[in-house]
């Protein structure tokens, strides 16, 4: 699975900040797009969560941030519902641009009103998920109660909410009592799941209660006994994106999301030259990972060169043998950082006596020790350091046995 990061510029002119999560093959069969709950952002672990779970459905998700939150431009004062929603198009609208257009929304708490709404707008969306959503856009005015009377006087407000201080003005108050979310919901003909916890206490279970009678047939509701309204426990928010992954595959075109097969050996690697660049793919056992050349010499930069990882692989297995070697003497090591180039260099200028003169690969590492150490126990490491068995491997003479497959 890999996490790409997007600006993407709303209405306003403001860039929002977007992650775009694709599985594990980097080639989706759909696309959806999850909106936060209210004053939270598109880190926060159940949207990760969910997210991340979505994309072994095929799904590439983009979760973002609405205006004025995380890490979007704006103030939170911005942020009204009808913001919100407008984020939303601006985000589907940006992905039919420069990926597909989405099919799936997926909402949580009020960012679940948000999708219903901007659903009701977006022909490109097949199916809506919400998870522990209000049956009314003005219901998370509780939260701000306290600021009210002063926005009335003033005209604006800094309020608590979650324990974070917030600034309010008219505008934003005004606008969550715009919005009228049941009659939406009951003329929207799109696939609804519902889902909510019935010791939800920031809203509670009534809420998805009265949105499923609202809602017409294909709708479905799925409990999240004792879960919390944040999802904090992450077997919550994974079993989310499981059931959402699940649930839409009915009422989607069914498409396998093919991996590779490492066919009994320990990693694969793939490269379509009809469809990419130098883009490759490389799958084990249980991990994904993309190579690529940077776009100095005609690549797409979407992963890391072939001897960059060359490299990782050197600096990980150094890094490990630093560890058991120091637990084993029980020294003092904190942190490990070790600092890895490859190039070729000239014979002459390594200072090498050889036989024949040349360029020669040269791997140059640098180590840094975080902990009580003496200066002859830094120097021990320095020497346990090229002893991994990635190092001994790269630097010893190697015996290559290739064949060709048949088709």
């Amino acid at each position: 699975m890999k996490s790409t990061k997007l600006k993407i510029e709303n209405n306003k002119g403001y860039k929002l900040n977007a992650f775009l999560e694709l599985p594990a093959n980097q080639k989706p069969n759909q696309y959806a797009i999850f909106a936060h709950c209210f004053t939270c952002s598109s880190s926060l672990s159940a949207v990760r969560n969910i997210s991340r779970a979505l994309t072994n459905y095929g799904f590439g998700v983009l979760r973002f941030d609405f205006t004025g939150l995380g890490r979007s431009e704006g103030e939170f004062a911005e942020s009204y519902f009808s913001a919100n929603v407008e984020d939303l198009i601006a985000v589907s609208n940006y992905m039919d641009s420069n990926y597909e257009a989405p099919s799936l929304l997926v909402g949580h708490s009020l960012g679940g009103a948000a999708v219903l709404t901007a659903a009701s707008r977006l022909d490109n969306i097949k199916a809506v998920a919400t998870v522990g959503a209000p049956s009314t856009v003005s219901h998370v005015t509780h939260l701000f109660s306290h600021g009210i009377s002063e926005v009335k006087e003033k005209g604006a407000a800094e309020v608590n909410i979650g324990g974070r201080p917030f600034k309010i003005n008219t505008e934003f108050i005004n606008d969550f009592g715009k919005t009228d979310l049941p009659l939406i919901v009951k003329n929207m003909r799109k696939p609804l799941l519902i889902m909510h916890s019935p010791i939800d206490t920031i809203v509670g279970i009534k809420n998805a209660e009265q949105l499923y009678h609202n809602a017409h047939h294909p709708k479905s509701f799925v409990t999240l006994d004792n879960a919390d309204h944040l999802l904090t426990n992450p077997n919550d928010s994974n079993y989310v994106g499981n059931v959402i992954g699940t649930w839409v595959q009915r009422y989607f075109k069914q498409e396998e999301n093919q991996m590779l097969e490492t066919e009994g050996e320990q990693l694969v690697g793939h490269l379509n030259l009809v469809d990419d660049n130098f883009t490759t793919s490389i799958q084990t056992k249980n991990h994904f990972m993309i190579a690529d050349e940077p776009a100095s010499i005609g690549g797409d930069d979407f992963g890391p060169s072939p001897y960059e990882y060359l490299n990782a692989g050197l600096a990980a297995c150094t890094v490990m043998t630093l560890k058991m070697y120091a637990e084993r003497k029980q020294w003092d090591l904190q942190e490990v950082f070790v600092y890895i180039s490859h190039s070729k260099k000239h014979s002459d200028e390594l200072e090498l006596d050889v036989e024949k003169p040349g360029y020669l690969d040269h791997i140059n590492k640098k180590l840094k020790f975080v902990g009580n150490l003496d200066q002859a126990q830094k120097q021990r490491l320095m020497e346990i350091a090229s002893r991994c068995p990635v190092h001994k491997t790269i630097a010893s003479e190697v015996i290559f046995n290739t064949e060709v497959i048949n088709n």
